[in-house]
């Protein structure tokens, strides 16, 4: 079996409600995990084009957040329905939508930054 061209990590990491740092999947739903493996199979990209789960990604003020491999574009702020956007632009067109990329100087900083 060929790699994957394009691994998408989604944070589903939960926390309560009132923590001072947010949460990117505030429901439990993993929602937004969901819209991307259905939009990745709608489009017959699997299996070379992955959407999983992940653990805490760190970035939970600029949540909703995603990261994309090997490429390494991290957006943030996202929502359901920016994915067939995502898929159509990013992961097929190879364009980094820039309203949604986490700048490289708000990674990795915790306490309240967030995306403007």
């Amino acid at each position: 079996m060929a790699k994957f061209t394009h691994h998408i990590f989604v944070c589903c990491n939960r926390r309560a409600p009132d923590h001072s740092r947010g949460c990117c999947d505030p429901e439990g739903s993993e929602q937004l995990r969901e819209c991307f493996k259905h939009e990745v199979k709608r489009r017959g990209l699997d299996p070379l084009v992955r959407a999983n789960k992940a653990g805490c990604l760190d970035q939970c003020e600029l949540g909703a957040t995603v990261v994309i491999y090997p490429q390494a574009i991290w957006y943030g702020g996202v929502r359901k329905e920016d994915v067939p956007r995502i898929i159509e632009e990013t992961i097929i067109g190879g364009r980094v939508i820039k309203e949604l990329l986490i700048p490289d100087h708000l990674l990795n900083t915790k306490g309240g930054k967030s995306l403007p």
